[in-house]
């Protein structure tokens, strides 16, 4: 394997006394779309809040590209755009506003501003403000905001949810645009066909634990089946039903 450009080196997470995330070790490579698959309480949340620095380790070393947000705080977060499950937004400010307001704390201008807003089809949604936008159109503004910069690395929790067929093809487009700049993409998501749509590489998780980490193409060989569903169907016991 190359130099990894993302490594989890031993990093577990309690909180309050209880275990959230045990002793995780993952190698990402650059230019690599990894999807963190699991249920509700899996520990996807907080491994990826660990991975952008909102969260510390309770033990254990992250890195991206060789640094760690203990080192440089500003400098690791200029190496990422995230994208959060859900965000409060400013009441009355419309997307150009919004995205504006991030674009200046990226030292970016109006032109990239623009070009990031028509890029999420949200370029024409004048002076309404975002806190009328509608569940999808939020998600398209927040995914925005992550591409903006154009950083090495994409992070995104359930970056899918609320979007529609049509948004749904063009986040998939976007996001393989993205890796084929060589940027990378950590994502967690519940939607196991947007999981098989963009990762090269699936990390399933169970109370904070990764049960299975394989590459995409590797999972007809492990699971005698070319399904992500049934993969997951298998390794986390949910039985099949027959349509009989």
């Amino acid at each position: 394997m190359p130099d990894p450009f993302i490594h989890f080196d031993a990093v577990h997470k309690a909180i309050k006394g209880n275990t959230i995330i045990e002793e995780v070790n993952l190698q990402v490579c650059r230019g690599k779309i990894v999807a963190l698959c699991g249920g509700n309480g899996a520990g996807k949340s907080t491994l990826l809040r660990m991975l952008v620095g909102i969260l510390r380790p309770s033990s254990g070393v992250i890195t991206i590209d060789g640094r760690s947000s203990e080192e440089d705080r500003r400098q690791y977060a200029n190496l990422l755009g995230f994208m959060p499950d859900d965000y409060r937004f400013s009441a009355g400010l419309t997307a150009m506003d919004t995205m504006l307001f991030w674009a200046k704390l990226r030292g970016l201008g109006k032109a990239r501003t623009q070009e990031t807003l028509s890029m999420v089809g949200l370029a024409d949604t004048g002076s309404k403000p975002v806190t009328s936008f509608s569940k999808g159109m939020r998600q398209r503004l927040l995914f925005g905001q992550a591409l903006l910069a154009q950083p090495p690395l994409i992070v995104m929790d359930e970056p899918t949810n609320g979007l529609d067929p049509y948004w749904m093809e063009s986040f998939v487009k976007l996001v393989k645009q993205a890796a084929d700049r060589g940027q990378t993409v950590v994502f967690s998501t519940h939607q196991l066909p947007i999981a098989e749509a963009l990762a090269d590489r699936i990390v399933f998780l169970r109370d904070g634990v990764v049960v299975q980490d394989i590459e995409k193409e590797d999972i007809h060989n492990k699971f005698g089946s070319s399904s992500l569903q049934e993969a997951f169907n298998e390794l986390f016991g949910i039985p099949m039903f027959s349509s009989k």
